[in-house]
Parts: C-alpha cells; sequence; structure tokens
C-alpha cells in the first residue's frame, strides 16, 4: 500500500528518532547490550485491529540496522485478529531496542485510527452513505493520520483550506448571512466547488438559490436530517456533521445523506496494543 503523496518518510523517521535520541542516544542499551548482540523480534497484535503503518515501522529499524532482516506478513488496511504475527526482525540489537519505541508509537496510532474508523464504516454498511474524516489532526500528523482513515475504510474530506472551499457558520455570521456568503464565495471564481454549513432547515433554500454545490447539514437530529433531505430531494449532496458517535451514526445514515463526517476518527481514536516481543538469535555478529 502506497503512503501519501507528499510524505517524506525519510524525514519523518530522522525527526522521530531524534525527538527520541536527544543528544546523548539510547544510553541504557548501550550500557547494558554488547555492540555485537543480535536479536530475532516478533511484532504481534494483542488485540483485532485495522493495520496502517506497518511500512513506516520497517522504516525505523532500517533507519538504524541497515542489514536488518524484516519478514513483513501483513499490509496496511488489512483486518487482523488478536494473535497475528506482524513482523519477525533479526539486526543488532541495540538498533532494535533503540528503534522499537518509535516504530510501535507510529504504528499503535495509525493502526487505532484506521481501526476506529473501520467500526464507524461496518455501522453504516448497506445505507449508501459514505464516512468522511475531517481536519481534526494532529499538528503536523495530517497526511499519516488521514491515510490512516483511508485505511480503515473512510474517505478524505479537504486535506487543507487551499482545496476545498467550505462556507462554516463564522464565514456566515460575518459575511452577513449565506446567501451573501455564497454570492461572495462564486465572485471569488476559486473554480472549486462550493459547500456551505447550515444548521437550520430555513438556511436550505437561501444557500441553494445562491449557488451551494453541497451542504453540510451541521447538528441536525435524524428527523430534521429527514426533512433536509426531502427539501433538496437530490439537488445537491448533503453530508451530515456535529457530535456523531458510533451509538448514533447509524440512525444518521438512515436518513438519507450522502456522506457523514466524524472528528472522532482521527482526533479521539485510542492506539491499539501492538507489542514487540524478543528472543535471543542463535550465533552472534
Amino acid at each position: 500500500m502506497a503512503l501519501p503523496d507528499g510524505f517524506d518518510l525519510d524525514d519523518f523517521v530522522r525527526r522521530t528518532l531524534a525527538e527520541d535520541l536527544g543528544a546523548g542516544g539510547d544510553i541504557t542499551s548501550a550500557a547494558t547490550i554488547p555492540a555485537e548482540a543480535r536479536f530475532t523480534a516478533e511484532m504481534n497484535s494483542r488485540e483485532p485491529v485495522i493495520v496502517a503503518g506497518i511500512v513506516i515501522a520497517e522504516a525505523f529499524f532500517r533507519a538504524l540496522d541497515p542489514e536488518v532482516k524484516i519478514d513483513t506478513l501483513v499490509d496496511d488496511g488489512q483486518r487482523i485478529p488478536a494473535g497475528t504475527v506482524m513482523m519477525r526482525i533479526t539486526g543488532l540489537a541495540r538498533a532494535m531496542l533503540t528503534a522499537e519505541r518509535s516504530a510501535l508509537n507510529t504504528l499503535q496510532h495509525l493502526s487505532g485510527i484506521a481501526t476506529l474508523t473501520g467500526d464507524y464504516v461496518d455501522a453504516i454498511a448497506g445505507t449508501g452513505a459514505t464516512l468522511l474524516d475531517t481536519r481534526k489532526t494532529i499538528p503536523g500528523l495530517r497526511l499519516l493520520e488521514k491515510y490512516a482513515a483511508r485505511m480503515g475504510g473512510a474517505h478524505n474530506h479537504r486535506l487543507r483550506l487551499d482545496d476545498g472551499l467550505l462556507i462554516k457558520d463564522n464565514h456566515v455570521g460575518v459575511a452577513g448571512g449565506v446567501a451573501e456568503a455564497v454570492r461572495r464565495a462564486r465572485a471569488a471564481n476559486s473554480g472549486l466547488p462550493i459547500q456551505v454549513e447550515v444548521d437550520r432547515i430555513e438556511q436550505i433554500e437561501p444557500a441553494l438559490d445562491a449557488g451551494a454545490e453541497r451542504l453540510l447539514l451541521d447538528n441536525m437530529p435524524p428527523p430534521v436530517l429527514r426533512q433536509a433531505v426531502a427539501l433538496v430531494a437530490g439537488r445537491v449532496p448533503l453530508e451530515a456533521s456535529g457530535g456523531v458517535t458510533l451509538g448514533t451514526i447509524r440512525a444518521i445514515a438512515e436518513t438519507g445523506v450522502d456522506f457523514i463526517s466524524v472528528g472522532r476518527i482521527t482526533q479521539s481514536a485510542p492506539a491499539v496494543d501492538i507489542g514487540l516481543d524478543y528472543r535471543a538469535a542463535p550465533g552472534r555478529g
């Protein structure tokens, strides 16, 4: 599975290791492990997960031991049960121990996002609605977190502020109303579709009359969403957003909206439990 366009793997690995190593490096491993010692390790999932970031985890080990032997047994986007061996590694023990935390932190975080995303996708299966992520990401990790959401089955909403025109409530407030905000957006001639956030049924027709090409229905309960779907009657795509949980998303999807955006899948996903278990490899290098 290809990593996201624009993501510099070497730079990410370098910066992450530098953060962990500090100026003095892994002083514990240097003090307790002979330089020539070798280990074999198995990376295991300790709960059911959807994998995301396995290639990045590999890169941490290779960065510190270019001769390391890695046998990767799973792919990003793959659902695996608890107890699955994800990777086998043989190499220099010091390098492996030094890289372990950075590799696991990244893989646990991204697989956590993919796994939670998969739960939301499963919850709306068969409804026709599509799950979207949002810009609610950890600063500096957006490319990776949105990649992980894709591995879990979501579609990416806009990546940056410059690749989607979304008029939100504060834009509407400053502009003086939904229609005026849309009018100004059309006059800007960005070439991008104009999406408008509405939180009341009475905003829908003014937004459409002004030229909105997609509506974001914000914090509307299912009965109101059904009214909005009936009113719009397929004229533009509809996206529901705001306070969506695993317990509510099915009912939202069944109203007939086209998309549901969920910030929780990147903002609140817990890391999954993945471990690296060591055993001595025969011989010493």
